[in-house]
């Protein structure tokens, strides 16, 4: 009996050590911007497109990397935040896409992710948007009304908050969770998840304050964040709205729409953003 009461209390002690160690580290889990490297690999010119690099400062005088990507048809300007994983280099098929619609792209890396300074949190994140809208807005005289917040996964949470900061022309919310809580209690049903939470990007509360056409992408077969969540994010979204479902997985959905994906894409900002 002994015996089994000391493995009991190893198991316990064990158990509670793991979710101490969850709760202070859970940024290193979620952000990742040594995956799969944090060089920058690669530049826009690689994929025959012509670009500008760009340093913003946010509030704080972090200062970041970025790439801004003209357009000749000038149709507006997509702000891309991109996902919690690598960095702007990895990215090129998205601005290629956004090229080929005929809109410039302003994208950046958060603190933390390839040669931008600092270390990424919730709210630096928030700063870091917030300075790239500034840069368009105040350096490059960009009307908001011509400006498309694009946020994918994790990058869909920054986009949506910085929607409730400003109204852009559009909000496009792609393959992203309602919070991290509700994500994390999902796949990790074993753990008391949302007591451990330190961080909240709360996209469901925050769309229900965004007063801008907003388009809903998620696809079916999503093997990270669960086509539910998508469909509590169109729920939770004012009008006019829009819902694009896709095939394919969490990364890749987009590419494997090809046509469908453009198409679709096209038709909104043709209808919201003039």
């Amino acid at each position: 009996m002994n015996g089994l009461a000391d493995i009991l209390l190893m198991a316990v002690l064990g158990y509670g050590l793991f979710l101490v160690f969850l709760y202070f580290y859970q940024s290193r889990l979620l952000f990742l911007p040594n995956l799969p490297s944090r060089a920058v690999e690669r530049s826009p010119s690689a994929v025959g497109l012509a670009y500008e690099p760009v340093d913003l400062v946010t509030s704080d005088n972090i200062h970041l990397d970025g790439w801004f990507i003209p357009a000749p048809e000038k149709r507006g300007v997509i702000l891309f935040c991109h996902g919690n994983a690598g960095n702007i280099s990895h990215r090129l098929d998205s601005l290629l896409l956004f090229h080929r619609l005929g809109f410039s792209t302003l994208i950046f890396d958060y603190r933390g992710y390839g040669r931008s300074q600092g270390r990424p949190s919730e709210a630096g994140t928030y700063l870091d948007a917030e300075a790239a809208w500034l840069y368009l807005t105040r350096e490059r005289s960009i009307a908001p009304s011509r400006i498309i917040l694009f946020g994918r996964s994790l990058g869909a949470a920054v986009a949506a908050h910085q929607a409730t900061v400003h109204t852009p022309g559009a909000l496009i919310v792609e393959s992203c969770f309602t919070s991290v809580p509700d994500i994390a209690a999902e796949l990790y049903p074993f753990l008391p998840a949302r007591w451990l939470s330190r961080l909240d990007y709360n996209v469901q509360q925050q769309l229900q304050r965004v007063s801008c056409p907003v388009l809903v992408v998620h696809s079916r077969d999503d093997e990270i964040i669960p086509f539910s969540h998508g469909q509590a994010l169109y729920a939770a979204a004012n009008e006019p709205k829009q819902f694009l479902e896709l095939r394919g997985g969490h990364n890749d959905g987009f590419l494997l729409a090809g046509r469908t994906y453009t198409q679709e894409l096209d038709g909104f900002l043709s209808a919201w953003v003039k």
